[in-house]
């Protein structure tokens, strides 16, 4: 049987794909938890909890490794994240450290760690959760500036996959980053963006997880290793058409550009 590991499992995305993967694809689940306690989940008992897996700590991929020692990991979507809005002015230190270290510290070490126990091996496969906030391309002063420790962690993101696809090819694992689709979660709600849900076509979790899942393990492969995705297409993607032009708008899979 397929596995798959899904790092920040409770809520949201993450938690939307372990559902998905254990109910609908079958798959045995490895999902992480920072808490001390799991959820459990007595619809799907294919799913195995790894509590105590904090990416804000330093040991975080050592945990990891040691809790699945002995297994074998097809395919491993890293999701947790945080969101604080920011202003120019009024800048937060402490939450840009908490954004970085999330989005892209974290995933550094818990990749080596998983590659270095040969808990991911040739075959294998790594998403690393992005956004296209993370595009500069993208950016686009009709939006404006702020939301630096966001955009800026997810853009590093980026280039952490990119890097790490460098030193997995000769391996044979894929990495790839991916913009998941706008999503009506207690994230984005958090931080207001709730008001932009309905104009900016927000999926619930449990969609955007299938069009996520059916993506990486249909279509991704060791061919796009090192690229950035966009699964659902351009639909939620805001400044696409001032950007790259209407005429580039693309329902399904596109490429993003960094």
């Amino acid at each position: 049987m397929s596995t798959v590991l899904i790092v920040g499992a409770t809520r949201g995305l993450g938690s939307a794909l372990t559902s998905y993967y254990a109910t609908k694809l079958s798959y045995t689940v490895y999902a992480t938890s920072r808490s001390s306690t799991a959820p459990s989940d007595p619809k799907a008992d294919n799913i195995t909890w790894i509590p105590k897996i904090d990416l804000s700590k330093p040991t975080v991929g050592n945990d990891l490794a040691a809790a699945l020692k002995g297994k074998s990991i097809n395919t491993v979507i890293i999701t947790a994240g945080y969101f604080a809005t920011e202003d120019f002015g009024e800048a937060k230190w402490e939450e840009e450290v908490k954004m970085y270290t999330l989005s892209s510290v974290a995933p550094i070490f818990v990749v080596q760690e998983l590659v270095k126990s040969s808990i991911l091996s040739k075959g294998a496969k790594v998403v690393l959760v992005s956004s296209e906030s993370g595009s500069i391309t993208l950016r686009h002063e009709q939006e404006g500036g702020g939301n630096f420790g966001h955009h800026g962690s997810k853009a590093a993101l980026n280039m952490v996959a990119k890097q790490l696809s460098f030193d997995l090819k000769d391996k044979g694992i894929a990495v790839v980053s991916i913009h998941p689709s706008f999503m009506r979660t207690e994230m984005t709600a958090g931080v207001g963006f709730d008001k932009f849900w309905d104009a900016g076509g927000a999926l619930k979790p449990e969609d955007a997880a299938k069009i996520t899942a059916d993506w990486v393990e249909k279509e991704f492969s060791i061919d796009k290793t090192g690229t950035y995705w966009a699964p659902r297409g351009t639909r939620d993607i805001g400044n696409w058409d001032v950007v790259v032009g209407k005429d580039k708008a693309k329902e399904g899979p596109v490429e993003l550009p960094w």
